[in-house]
């Protein structure tokens, strides 16, 4: 695939705008400013394909960009506290719609700053990623903030802090420098080939222990204070389609 022979195609604020699936596509989820467009503008090797703006929850809309072989989504930045709840929820509802959606979704790239332990929503985008048997990788960002045995310590944590870390792929990388951004090319390559099996990446050959960990994993959060949304529980067993609690 070449990386550099990508466009900006359309910015949506609603599903309903959003037109049909025809090609795979690969959404990139996380934290407002956790580094999504830098991490963009760093995979294709462009400097202002995506716009990097210094305030978090700029953006509000799905982003499409688009190569020859598959459709690239950068989904609206959660967890920004300075915005009116009317507005989280139209961003909530847009993520899950799209997520919850019949659309050719090869992968989810779920970001998690690597300096940091996963926040409320990340477990709970998590969550809901397993829930919803959704193929997703974790990528850990701004690695070149830390040193090399930071970074490991980080690692170790997060084995940790995200439940049943071991059986999820977890891909440090750095926007700044470029390291570990093969892995991430390599991957949506592998998944864009034809008639390539398509593993999920993040569950893959799941036996009945790592089903039953799963399990455990999604009554974890279920049960316990990751599952508070606007004040109140929501277990993830009521939750309708397309809704992700954040």
């Amino acid at each position: 695939m070449n990386f550099q022979n990508v466009r900006f195609e359309a910015s949506y604020g609603l599903f309903s705008q959003i037109p049909p699936s025809q090609m795979p596509e690969f959404a990139f989820s996380g934290r407002s400013n956790v580094g999504k467009s830098s991490l963009i503008n760093k995979l294709f090797s462009r400097k202002q394909l995506a716009r990097v703006s210094a305030t978090p929850g700029k953006t509000a809309t799905i982003n499409f960009y688009r190569t020859e072989e598959a459709r690239f989504a950068d989904l609206p930045g959660y967890g920004y506290a300075k915005v009116s709840r009317k507005e989280k929820e139209r961003w909530a509802g847009l993520i899950g719609d799209y997520l919850a959606s019949d659309r050719d979704i090869a992968l989810v790239f779920q970001l998690i700053d690597m300096r940091h332990a996963p926040t409320k929503e990340d477990l709970m985008m998590i969550d809901y990623l397993v829930e919803c048997e959704m193929p997703f990788v974790i990528v850990l960002t701004k690695m070149d903030k830390l040193t090399r045995r930071q970074q490991e310590e980080r690692l170790q944590s997060f084995q940790r802090e995200i439940p049943y870390a071991d059986q999820i792929t977890m891909l440090p990388v750095s926007s700044e420098t470029g390291e570990g951004m093969e892995a991430v090319r390599e991957i949506i390559e592998q998944l864009c080939l034809p008639d390539a099996a398509q593993p999920d990446p993040a569950l893959a050959d799941a036996g009945e222990e790592e089903q039953e960990a799963i399990r455990r994993f999604r009554e974890s959060v279920r049960s316990g204070r990751l599952d508070e949304c606007g004040g109140e529980k929501l277990p993830a067993r009521e939750r309708k389609k397309g809704e992700t609690c954040l």
